[in-house]
């Protein structure tokens, strides 16, 4: 399987998942977020913090990673190097 299709293929099983517990937790952290509640003002910036990680952490678990997967794939070799054994009698 070409890296390219083994990428597609996890695409279209992971991506619901993902996008479900990022969007769970994000909903989980929008009250803090947007400062609603009582002594909301020393927790705002935590909620912001928080909600930046998870929007950047999705970035790069859907962009960055398939990417820098298929970059290293170009340098990978076609399996274990093989060594003659005319060098290893020497060994």
């Amino acid at each position: 399987m070409t890296p390219e299709k083994a990428i597609r293929e996890a695409c279209i099983l992971r991506f619901r998942p993902i996008m479900m517990t990022t969007f769970a937790a994000l909903m989980g952290v929008l009250p803090i977020a947007l400062g609603i509640g009582a002594g909301a003002e020393l927790r705002q910036p935590l909620g912001i913090s928080v909600a930046g990680g998870l929007i950047f952490s999705q970035f790069v678990t859907l962009i960055i990673t398939p990417v820098i997967y298929l970059y290293l794939d170009k340098y990978a070799g076609k399996g274990p190097l093989e060594i003659p054994p005319s060098v290893l009698e020497g060994t």
